[in-house]
């Protein structure tokens, strides 16, 4: 009986001693945990004269598929390659207004995997946000300045609506 009693007294005072030490030694962070950036190329769009015209050269001659907007190339994401994702190529009008105020002929689409914190810690870093986060159907957008006045659009998709939305328009992606 004093064996058991005095063996119950040791085990109980070791993980009491053990979870005291843990504590001691292991802090708790109060530091949040790092934001997932970029996760890939949300899509490449540029100026030119005439995007009809240039739609359909990539079409002939590359044998992109094009539809209005420009073209959609498929792929399946690296994390899970059962997941499907997007990436969209788009010639805009030579006077469009849309990178503005950047004044380059060219806006890079990043894909990201959680907008509102990442624009959270570019706020914090000071660099500067273009507009408020938008959300539609098949994501969330928002638009940044990098260090030499690059317009940025940044985007966290949802790519199974934004294939619904391809498919609703008749858009034959490029794979």
């Amino acid at each position: 009986m004093k064996k058991t009693f005095f063996f119950i007294i040791a085990l109980s005072a070791s993980f009491g001693l053990g979870f005291a030490f843990n504590n001691y030694i292991v802090k708790p962070s109060n530091e949040k945990p790092e934001i997932k950036k970029v996760t890939g190329i949300g899509g490449i769009f540029f100026k030119c004269e005439d995007p009809k015209k240039v739609r359909e050269w990539y079409q002939k001659h590359l044998g992109i598929n094009t539809n209005q907007y420009g073209a959609v190339f498929e792929w399946y994401q690296g994390a899970d390659s059962t997941k499907k994702a997007f990436s969209q190529w788009s010639p805009f009008k030579e006077t469009t207004k849309y990178f503005e105020p950047s004044t380059k002929d060219f806006m890079i689409n990043y894909r990201v995997a959680d907008l509102v914190g990442l624009v959270e810690q570019l706020k914090q870093d000071g660099v500067t946000i273009c507009d408020t986060i938008e959300v539609v159907s098949y994501g969330k957008f928002v638009h940044i300045m990098d260090i030499e006045g690059n317009k940025i659009e940044l985007w966290e998709p949802n790519d199974i609506e934004y294939e619904k939305l391809g498919v609703q328009i008749g858009s034959k992606t490029n794979k």
